[in-house]
This record gives structure tokens, sequence and C-alpha cells, in this order.
């Protein structure tokens, strides 16, 4: 379903099998941390094209009588083998997204640990059981899963981690049954023995062969989960809360911050669109000067989120015309977005992501290794250069929304360097405008490729948008483009609100078909 309602336990997720298996642990007695692992491993089974075990993960949780809520930052490090200088040599000016240098160390099971041990009450073996019934049993392939393994058919059919994905040897079809066994192993030895099994293990020890050298088996023993403060910013009444360096996650905030000044138009308008797409240029044209591992930074993103600053920046926009600020063109994002919320009121706001869809294509112990260092530079000297023990600049940026000292909403979506953009659209709709979550989810979207210094003002609206919005916004000196009536890349949003009385609404996305709302 797209929207659901209820007083109790909800989940959104990605796939309809996910958002199950959270609904199965909830009913178990678990809470929301619980159900959210739950959900996670099966998306890294079913939808290995988003997310996984090789993979990084990052989340808010909220409990009930704190006053904030806390972050957990569980992406990986660059390894002891981590090489700039090799690189250059080569004549590479960006890091190879499907080289081995590419490969941080993943850091989504020591994030589940850390969930558990502080916030949870099961163990491994218990969240993980949906996610091994799946793999062992196996599922049916969705439609992106099976375009996914049919484009990388070349270079993954022939490993033993894509065992069970190709039946008969070919790519499947949408609906064909497939499995994973050797994830299942994987997930198993994780069930019996927590991290050490993953890392210290078998799994551990594939890593480290298929890498030649990158990352070391000392590297994978260094826990990479890390509980961080989380940045906050006042906006429309409430408290928007995200993950802070290296993570972008500034940038839906300070988004959102400049949009406030405005009192913009309602929705879908020309002068709506010319100004969230400006206040996201305002604040995004310097991200990828500025971002980086926190240890290596030099600019406070707290300094982006002042009000004299958002002020500053707002009164740059000239409101009848586009502009150009003081460029990263566009990463394909290989990433899945979930929200749950249990009776009690814990809330958790996650995201985890192989980076490029299957990442790397690099298999090892039944699953496949993010290229999450494509996001570091190849620029000497510079705060994201590439570096032993660095953590890469980041896109994955959950939310989570308080009203009052209460949690009010989750939200987050994948779509790699488009997330701060959607989530900026989709909380506009839902905190300025009014609109309902099912509204929110389906009015058209916009994405900007280009948003670095002195880039055009160039975007591409969804085919849904009306004439007149694409017109008002040509005049106003956007070039646009159009792209697909929904396009499965700008989402699947997830989000749960929570009304001030009670009630909570679940929303899926409708532009991807495995979305999926469920309560209970």
């Amino acid at each position: 379903m797209n929207e659901v309602h209820g007083y109790g336990d909800v989940v959104v997720t990605a796939h309809v099998l996910a958002t199950q298996a959270g609904l199965e642990i909830l009913a178990r007695g678990g809470n929301a941390v619980d159900a959210a692992i739950a959900a996670n491993a099966v998306m890294g089974v079913v939808g290995p094209e988003t997310c996984g075990v090789g993979g990084d993960l990052f989340a808010l949780v909220w409990e009930p009588g704190e006053e904030r809520p806390v972050a957990l930052n569980a992406s990986g490090r660059a390894g002891s083998g981590a090489d700039a200088d090799t690189l250059r040599r080569e004549g590479h000016t960006e890091i190879p997204p499907y080289d081995r240098q590419s490969v941080t160390v993943p850091g989504c099971v020591y994030g589940w640990q850390a969930l558990l041990e502080r916030h949870g009450s099961m163990d491994f073996a218990t969240v993980l059981a949906p996610a091994i019934r799946l793999a062992t049993e196996g599922f049916p392939a969705s439609a992106e899963l099976a375009d996914a393994l049919a484009d990388r058919a070349d270079e993954l059919a022939h490993q033993e981690a894509a065992s069970g994905l190709y039946p008969d040897g070919r790519p499947p079809s949408p609906g064909d049954m497939v499995s994973r066994p050797g994830l299942a192993a994987v997930l198993r030895d994780v069930a019996d023995g927590g991290v050490d099994a993953f890392y210290r293990g078998r799994a551990g020890s594939e890593i480290v062969e298929a890498l030649d050298g990158v990352l070391t088996l000392e590297d994978l023993a260094c826990d990479q989960a890390e509980w961080v403060d989380p940045i906050s910013l006042e906006i429309f009444g409430l408290t928007g809360w995200t993950i802070p360096p290296n993570s972008q996650g500034y940038l839906t905030l300070a988004t959102l911050g400049v949009f406030e000044r405005y009192g913009p138009p309602r929705p879908e308008t020309a002068g709506w669109v010319h100004v969230l797409a400006e206040a996201f240029r305002s604040v995004a044209w310097e991200r990828d000067e500025i971002l980086a591992d926190p240890d290596h930074m030099t600019v406070d993103v707290a300094s982006r989120l002042d009000p004299g600053v958002l002020a500053q920046r707002a009164s740059q926009i000239d409101p009848d015309h586009a502009g150009t600020w003081p460029r990263r063109a566009d990463a394909a994002g290989g990433t899945t977005y979930l929200c749950t919320l249990d009776a009690k009121g814990m809330g958790v706001s996650l995201i985890q992501s192989n980076y490029w869809g299957i990442g790397t294509n690099i298999g090892a112990a039944g699953f496949f290794l993010h290229n999450r260092g494509a996001g570091f530079s190849l620029e000497p000297g510079h705060p994201n250069e590439l570096a032993p023990g660095k953590r890469p600049l980041h896109t994955l940026s959950p939310t989570l929304w308080t009203r009052s000292g209460k949690l009010h909403a989750l939200l987050g979506t994948r779509g790699g360097h488009f997330q701060p953009q959607v989530l900026a659209q989709v909380a506009a709709r839902l905190f300025s405008a009014g609109e309902s979550p099912s509204e929110a989810q389906a009015g058209c979207r916009w994405t900007i490729d280009d948003f670095g210094p002195g880039s055009a003002p160039a975007l591409t609206v969804e085919a849904t948008a009306a004439k007149d919005l694409v017109a008002g916004l040509e005049e106003r000196g956007w070039e646009v483009s159009i792209g697909a009536p929904h396009e499965r890349g700008w989402g699947p949003v997830a989000l749960i609100v929570v009304e001030d009385h009670g009630l909570r609404i679940g929303a899926a996305d409708p532009r991807v078909p495995t979305a999926s709302a469920g309560v209970r």
C-alpha cells in the first residue's frame, strides 16, 4: 500500500519483503531498532542493487523521553593499502569506481552491532532470521534486480558471490525465483558469532583476498561504527535532524533554511520550484570543496547552518531569474532507506548503501563490495584526498524531525547526490505546504545534476510536470529537460509522520513498485 494509518507499529521500506520482515520482528516483541536491522538485512538479500553487508550504514534513533535523537556513523575508512599516488601516476583524476581502490571497510555489520547493543532488544540470530530464510529458500526477483543483473551479467554471472542470482546461467526475468546461498552462510555466521565472525572470519578473509592488499584483516578488525552528535536546524516550526560530516546531510537542512525565508507560492508552480532549486544551489556549490572526514575538514558545517549565513544566501537569490553560483556529475545511487516506528514511540531513520548499484562488481563470500571510496578526491592536499584511515565524502543523508520535543517525522531516500534535493522537496511539501504524506510522495520532482562552482542553471523535471511549470522555469532562465513520468532513481522516499493526536501515517513512494508501507 502507498499510505497506511494506525496507532501502533509502522514500517516503510523499498521492498515489500523487507517491510514484512520488520513487521514480523515487531510482532515477536522486538522494537524499532530490531525491526530496522531485520528489514535492512532482507533488503541486502532481495535488493543487492541497493545495499548489503558489503556497504556502509547511517542511522538516527529517537527514544521517547529524550531531548534529541542519537546518530550513528557506520561508514568505513580507507584501508592500509589506499594509494592515491599510484592512481595519479596511472593518469586518474578521480577514483575509478570499479577499482579495488574504491573499496573502504564495509561498515554495515559494525553498524548493526552498535544499534543492537545500545537500543535493540533482540540478538543477531533473531533479527537476521527472515533474511537467512529468504536467502536460503529464494524469493522472486524484482524488476529493478532483474535489470541490474542483466546490466552487469558479464561482470557478475561467473562469480561465486552471484550464485543463485543467475538461474541456468542467465539473468532472471522479473518474478523468477532466485536465491543467495553464499550470503545465507555469511548471515548465519553473523547470527552465530556476531561481528567477529564477519570481519575476522571467512567473510573477512575473502574480502582481503579479493582486494589484494587494499584492505587487511587488521583494517577490518577496527570497529567502524561511531555514535556522533546529530546536527539540527529549526525550520517550519520543527527541528530537522541529520547526520554530520562526512555525510552531506547538512545540505538538506541548509536548503530548507534558505527556502523558508521566501514565503513561496504553492507547490508545482514555477516560483516554488525555482526558489527551492536556487536554495539548493546556493548551499551546494561548495560541497565538494569542503566536505570530508571531519578530522580533516577545514570548515565547520555548523557555520553553514548559521541563520546569518542562510539569510545571506537567501538574499542572493533572484526570485525571477536563475543565477550562477561560485561542479559534480551525477553518480548512480545504489542505496536503500527505511524507517521504523514501534508502538512505544521509538523511531529509526536508517540508510544503507553499496553506492553505485551493486558497487564495485567485486564479490566476496556471497555478497558484493561497495565503492564508497569513489567519494574521495585525488587532488593533492585536498581535505577529502584518498589516504589510509580516512572516511570519504558520503552522500547518505537520513533525516528525523521533531516538534516541541516529540517525534514528528522520519524521512529519507536513496539517490546519491540527489538525496538532499529530493528530501528538501518532500519536506517542503509536508511541512511548508501542508500536503499529506501520499500527496508529498506523488508530487512532481526535479533534480540538478551539476551544482558546483559556476554551473549553469539546468534541471530535469519528471514528465508529470505541467506545461506552465516548465514554461515558467524557462522564462526564469532555467534549461529544462524532461525525464520519465516517475523517475525510479529519484526515490523511493520512505516516510512516517506522527500527527499531534498520535496517529501514525506511513507512505511509500509510487516510483518503485516494490516500495511498501505496513502497519500493525
